[in-house]
């Protein structure tokens, strides 16, 4: 998705979530000298290299436990957002690379980029703070905005981590994108905030954003090159 495609998508989720497009630019801004600074940035043909023609991309939803347990995911890339790092990892799983705002458990996303993990660190106007003391831990660093790209921070579309990380493997080259634990239902599961201990009911700003997620999945669907598939359980 380029910038211009994404626009009208973003703007509308400005408006809506109650974001504030400077702050999302400073962000951005912040981002980009930090990855300077540290040079643990990557740029994003480095990471299409380690994009198999098919992808997993594993979401937080409470399905995402019994299908860590159910299926074998060693024939494709495995992309992590956030949160689910850390139900990877419980089940002896390093992912290749890991969408991330920083809301998740940092020692696992640090335990995962120690052993290979490549990063891709999303920036906007809620986690200038978690940039400022988090980015200089990880090494294999790709910076990514919501709003106009910068020359080392991209923008490939999506808005939360686990559709924007569909919209990574899909740039990068992906004809196969496989969602798990991709929910959407009225349940959220515990990886999602470091937090949360058991699956929780939905509060109302993250089904404003499973909304907006499904849409854009929809959207990937129809307009990406890639085959998108749900992998759905019964996560009770």
């Amino acid at each position: 998705m380029e910038w211009e495609e994404w626009k009208p998508f973003y703007l509308r989720v400005v408006r809506e979530m109650g974001y504030s497009v400077e702050d999302d630019r400073k962000a951005a801004e912040l981002l980009r000298a930090l990855l300077l600074e540290g040079d643990e940035y990557i740029l994003r043909d480095e990471l299409a290299t380690i994009i198999e023609k098919r992808v997993y991309v594993f979401g937080c939803g409470p399905s995402l436990e019994k299908a860590l347990g159910k299926f074998d995911f060693s024939d494709g890339t495995l992309i992590a957002a956030d949160g689910a790092t850390s139900a990877l990892i419980e089940n002896g799983l390093i992912p290749d690379i890991i969408v991330t705002d920083l809301d998740g458990r940092i020692p696992d996303l640090r335990i995962a980029n120690d052993r290979g993990a490549f990063m891709v660190i999303h920036a906007h106007g809620d986690n200038v703070d978690r940039l400022s003391s988090y980015v200089p831990l990880f090494s294999r660093v790709l910076g990514t905005t919501q709003t106009e790209p910068l020359d080392i921070v991209y923008n490939f579309g999506g808005f939360t981590d686990g559709d924007r990380a569909a919209f990574l493997a899909e740039e990068l080259g992906a004809r196969e994108i496989i969602l798990v634990g991709f929910d959407f239902g009225d349940t959220v599961g515990r990886w999602s905030k470091p937090g949360l201990r058991e699956h929780a009911p939905i509060w109302e700003s993250k089904r404003k954003k499973f909304e907006f997620a499904k849409e854009l999945l929809e959207w990937l669907e129809k307009n990406g090159r890639a085959k998108v598939e749900y992998v759905h359980l019964d996560s009770r």
